[in-house]
């Protein structure tokens, strides 16, 4: 049998943290992961270069079912407080657009980093381990609260942290455990589904996208009283792009969006120009949409006719259907694509400033596996690295 002060499931982003946090304070920590090859969400993130956060965090970026839940972690841990971090490393950065930080070079370096951290502060982190059993100590004279069953043996700590992720992109390896775990405990958990996801559409709107598939468009995409700036993409199954993942993390399934695919111009004033009477439509449109997707948009709502030949009326509709295309999903293309999971561990259950479970003490939950996800754009690793280290500060 292994003693040790802190055991984490998970070497991802919020398990790391929490585990370096939790050694500089002279905890005697165990990191353990099923994975061989860690870290796999960093490596992949941001086409390689790891998008590690995002210089304009704020609560409002992020969604859970108690909107305050995030405040106290993300203030205590903010994005500076990463990029001191960087620094004392070394690794070179640069920001792209909305306040998204990326590495200059690879995400390997936020990987190194990291573990770096976890040697400086003896932490141990040993993978692939298999957990098979985790039971709750009856209360005893020492200080053990949870006992694991594991393919390297019987494991004991006082303070465990579950840091295992959600269901986006199980090729790397995510799996259901940490909500296995909350549910083993009775720890409530909200509903859960993929968040920051491609949308598929009906047949018609299917086959429509279909031919514009690879064009990309600024749009403002929204739901309700949300909506999202960004561009849009066309696949050949339906809805990619910045602004379609963003407002799938509000779409309720069955329900209808609406797209502006000209948020910076009123086409109905171009239509009734004078000078446009006698062109055809899609060129009317191309300067804006570009060609093909003019042409493709006037054949399928208007046929490819002149503005003249059409009434005010007419020209109206096909104005207000460019600035309010709505359309209802079929759904989306799951877990397989999303990039995070909506939903987790009830934040009703755990204390915002440590992220300890209130009714099974000595049991924490950080990162993805938590009811908060972050907006598209960095957010999601600022949550890991503030959460991590909100933990790690009390276990």
């Amino acid at each position: 049998m292994q003693d040790w002060n802190v055991i984490v499931i998970g070497a991802g982003a919020a398990g790391l943290m929490c585990a370096i946090e939790a050694g500089k304070r002279g905890r005697k920590v165990l990191v353990l992961d099923h994975a061989t090859k860690l870290c796999e969400k960093i490596r992949i993130s941001g086409g390689g270069r790891c998008n590690f956060t995002n210089i304009h965090t704020t609560p409002s970026d992020f969604i859970s079912g108690n909107k305050h839940f995030p405040k106290s972690a993300l203030a205590r841990y903010t994005p500076n407080d990463f990029l001191d971090l960087m620094a004392k490393h070394k690794i070179k950065y640069h920001e792209k657009t909305l306040g998204q930080l990326f590495c200059d070079n690879s995400a390997q370096e936020i990987i190194d980093m990291l573990l770096s951290e976890c040697r400086d502060a003896r932490v141990e982190i040993k993978n692939p381990v298999s957990v098979q059993n985790i039971r709750r100590l009856a209360p005893k004279s020492g200080p053990e609260n949870f006992s694991l069953e594991s393919s390297i043996g019987t494991l004991t700590c006082s303070s465990l942290v579950i840091a295992t992720g959600g269901l986006s992109i199980p090729k790397i390896g995510a799996t259901d455990f940490g909500h296995c775990i909350a549910k083993q405990f009775n720890i409530p958990m909200t509903p859960i589904r993929p968040g920051l996801v491609p949308l598929t559409l009906n047949q018609e709107d299917k086959d429509f996208c279909k031919t514009l598939s690879g064009i990309s468009q600024e749009c403002i995409a929204s739901v309700k009283k949300q909506s999202f700036k960004e561009n849009l993409l066309f696949t050949h199954r339906g809805l990619s792009g910045p602004a379609i993942l963003q407002i799938s993390s509000y779409l309720e399934p069955g329900k209808t969006l609406t797209i502006d695919l000209l948020p910076a111009q009123n086409i109905e004033t171009e239509l009734t120009a004078e000078e446009n009477k006698k062109k055809s439509l899609t060129n009317v449109l191309a300067p804006f949409l570009s060609k093909r997707f003019a042409q493709e948009w006037v054949e399928r709502k208007a046929q490819n006719r002149t503005p003249a030949d059409l009434g005010s009326n007419k020209l109206r509709a096909i104005a207000e259907g460019i600035h309010k295309w709505s359309i209802t999903p079929a759904g989306n293309e799951g877990y397989a694509k999303a990039e995070v999971t909506l939903g987790g561990v009830n934040t009703k259950d755990l204390s915002s400033t440590t992220m300890e479970s209130k009714t099974r003490p000595g049991l924490f939950f950080i990162g993805e596996v938590v009811d908060v996800t972050g907006h598209l754009g960095g957010f999601n690793f600022q949550w890991a690295w503030a959460s991590g280290h909100a933990a790690g500060q009390a276990v």
